[in-house]
């Protein structure tokens, strides 16, 4: 924010107030109760949903909003220089996060449009011979929905159902493979109860079986170590706003040995290898590198942390709450999804707003109830703030 700070002052400006201490964005920060009207403002625990900037993000980004605003594809003179030389050190930050060559990332607008380059890029490269793809059920919704505009172009797709913890089982996995399968893609955390699927091992299956191996690691990127070599992955989705990130940027890890060829969703410039043709928007990509730069170092704290402050949201549910039951695996999920974990309670519609007034008074927390299969569904949308 320094730099920030600096232009504010050359122009006799106040800093702004979303960048003063207290928090980001409009309204009052962690210290401030109200939001100017008189209302309490809730405290924002949807982090799987999106994260808000991080001040040392910001500062990185400031520079190539302002100063440093070439085209990172202008070769001929010293602006576009500058410009792409930041974007080639983003680029390397995003790949020393997971392990992989910085040649491996392809610059993009989100996970979103990641899963549908890899999906649909492998698909319709290998489709002269290879017309099968293996996902899951449980899948975010751009993956289904990727899946199921393949399953239009004559693709035959294989939705794997999970087991009441919410992971694959391996061997319906391995009695799934077929001669023409081309890809399998299943998300490394969920993004609704938190599972960590055994990524490891699917990508030991897939390489036997010499088929390409995609992940959303949205949910994982910066929170899980990951090593896209060592857990055989080929290809995999980022998102920069996960990760205390800028919104409108993510990244597409491609491997280069063995090679995976992807048939480009769009024409232009050829940039990015060909594959996502489009100007590069440096502060972002900028943005996006510097998160995960300060993930990779503060990863083992946050763990450490996020871990004790779930296991005491979920220890005072479970002690408390009678007849709950926590979905989804109780040994392999990431801790922070206990901002928005999930409880099943058989109940009497009668009782839903005494349960609610309970809840919201032991935990202090704001709830969304919905009602699937007959049961209440309980969705934590905060956690414990200490």
């Amino acid at each position: 924010m320094l730099l920030w700070r600096r232009l504010a002052a050359l122009r006799g400006e106040r800093t702004p107030r979303r960048l003063r201490a207290g928090g980001p964005g409009p309204g009052p920060g962690p210290g401030r109760k109200s939001d100017g009207g008189g209302a309490p403002r809730p405290l924002y625990m949807d982090v799987q949903a999106t994260t808000p900037l991080d001040p040392r993000v910001l500062d990185s980004m400031l520079p190539y909003l302002t100063a440093y605003y070439g085209n990172p594809h202008s070769r001929t003179h010293a602006y576009g220089w500058e410009s792409e030389a930041a974007m080639e050190k983003a680029r390397q930050q995003v790949a020393d996060l997971i392990g992989a060559d910085s040649r491996e990332i392809i610059f993009t607008s989100g996970a979103t449009e990641s899963n549908n380059m890899a999906i649909k890029g492998v698909a319709r490269f290998y489709k002269s011979r290879k017309k099968h793809i293996i996902t899951t059920q449980t899948e975010h919704k751009c993956v289904l929905d990727s899946c199921r505009s393949l399953e239009t172009e004559g693709f035959h797709i294989t939705y794997l159902p999970v087991k009441k913890s919410g992971l694959i089982d391996l061997k319906e996995l391995e009695a799934a493979f077929q001669p023409d399968t081309s890809l399998v893609s299943v998300m490394t955390v969920n993004n609704e109860i938190g599972v960590k699927q055994p990524i490891h091992d699917i990508g030991e299956i897939c390489r036997a079986h010499k088929v390409f191996f995609h992940t959303d690691a949205a949910q994982a990127i910066g929170k899980i170590p990951m090593d896209v070599n060592n857990m055989k992955i080929d290809l995999m989705s980022i998102s920069g706003h996960k990760i205390y990130g800028p919104k409108g940027v993510g990244a597409l890890y491609v491997r280069r040995r063995p090679r995976v060829r992807l048939e480009p969703l769009q024409s232009g410039g050829g940039q990015e290898r060909g594959l996502r043709s489009g100007t590069v928007p440096t502060p972002l990509a900028v943005g996006l590198g510097a998160a995960c730069e300060v993930a990779q170092q503060e990863m083992e704290y946050d763990h450490k942390r996020i871990s004790q402050l779930a296991e005491r949201l979920v220890t005072k549910i479970m002690s408390e709450v009678p007849d709950v039951v926590m979905n989804g695996d109780q040994e392999h999920r990431y801790p922070v999804l206990a901002h928005q974990l999930l409880w099943s309670l058989p109940m009497f519609c009668g009782q839903l707003e005494q349960m609610k007034t309970w809840l919201t008074h032991l935990l202090d927390l704001a709830l969304v109830v919905s009602l699937q299969k007959k049961k209440w569904i309980i969705q934590c949308r905060s956690a414990y703030s200490t």
